[in-house]
């Protein structure tokens, strides 16, 4: 396959990419056009459809298409100007060569997941562990494969995974240097962190923010999804399950960052700076990934509010 980062100008090219959008738009002169974004596992690449003849089977956004052309330079960016299509089905084609997905082996991420679930002792969290992450097949499969953003950090197929694994093995090196956490605690808030998020934005190829997502948000949703849980557990202590839920509503840090509460808890801290941390650390790798070939500085990054560049 011709994956997006190895094209070049002058390149000509016949494979399938999958049109993640598609505008129809006019030119200057009041020509029909058609504006594409093409992506597959490596990037995206603008393509246009500048002659709308028979060549051009009918499609749409959203759609696995074979397209032929040539990889033209505009305004110093790559632009794939295509002169045939053929819509695909998803029968025809590996979803994996298109969608970004965690460069980490998702079964051995959630086994070792699972691995720090067994560690937790306390019964009731153990069991509630267990329920979504052993019992449920339809949220661990839905789990395994979410990203944990629409954009941002670890937005990608087993983002929500590395991510958890990440944050998780950070809260477990904070326990053992803070004997006075409650590590059963923090494990499991930190397991169960994001887990709204496979409700707040939907799967791929959409990857994109669901109705109930935006109303209420993966915070709310995930706290909710506990207390659903753990009231179908016989004996769940209701102190245990409020300092629980008081770690996930508070795992952002601040209110200006979307926490309905500010971490009152130690165990709610350590969790708050583990997220930060591993969303911080992943936004940064991805950024000098972004620009493999660049020693230079990088330029002002919003979400760091610095300029940036790699270590000489």
């Amino acid at each position: 396959m011709n994956y997006i980062n190895t094209l070049r100008e002058g390149d000509n090219i016949t494979d399938i990419y999958f049109c993640k959008s598609k505008i129809v738009a006019q030119s200057k002169a009041g020509k029909t056009y058609y504006s594409l974004t093409l992506q597959d596992k490596t990037g995206t690449i603008d393509g246009k459809i500048w002659d709308l003849s028979n060549a051009i089977e009918h499609f749409e956004a959203m759609d696995y298409i074979k397209v032929s052309g040539q990889i033209t330079s505009f305004n110093n960016q790559l632009q794939f100007n295509i002169k045939r299509v053929q819509r695909m089905q998803e029968n025809e084609i590996d979803v994996s060569d298109y969608m970004p997905t965690s460069q980490y082996n998702i079964e051995e991420m959630f086994s070792e997941l699972k691995g720090f679930i067994d560690s937790v002792e306390e019964p009731h969290l153990k069991k509630l562990l267990q329920s979504y992450f052993v019992d449920d097949a339809q949220f661990i499969k839905k789990f395994k494969r979410h990203s944990a953003a629409k954009i941002v950090h670890h937005c990608f197929i087993g983002g929500l995974l590395e991510h958890t694994l990440s944050v998780t093995r950070l809260c477990d090196f904070y326990a053992k240097n803070y004997p006075m956490l409650n590590r059963d605690l923090l494990i499991t808030a930190a397991i169960c962190h994001d887990i709204g998020k496979i409700y707040e934005i939907s799967d791929f190829p959409l990857n994109d923010y669901t109705d109930e997502g935006n109303l209420l948000g993966h915070i709310v949703m995930g706290t909710m999804m506990i207390r659903d849980r753990a009231n179908t557990i016989e004996g769940f202590p209701q102190s245990l399950l409020s300092e629980l839920e008081h770690c996930i509503l508070a795992h952002h840090g601040k209110l200006e960052f979307g926490s309905p509460k500010k971490p009152g808890l130690m165990e709610a801290m350590a969790l708050a700076y583990a997220d930060d941390t591993d969303a911080k650390m992943e936004t940064f790798k991805e950024a000098l990934d972004a620009n493999p070939d660049n020693s230079d500085w990088l330029g002002y990054q919003k979400f760091f509010e610095s300029n940036i560049r790699r270590t000489k």
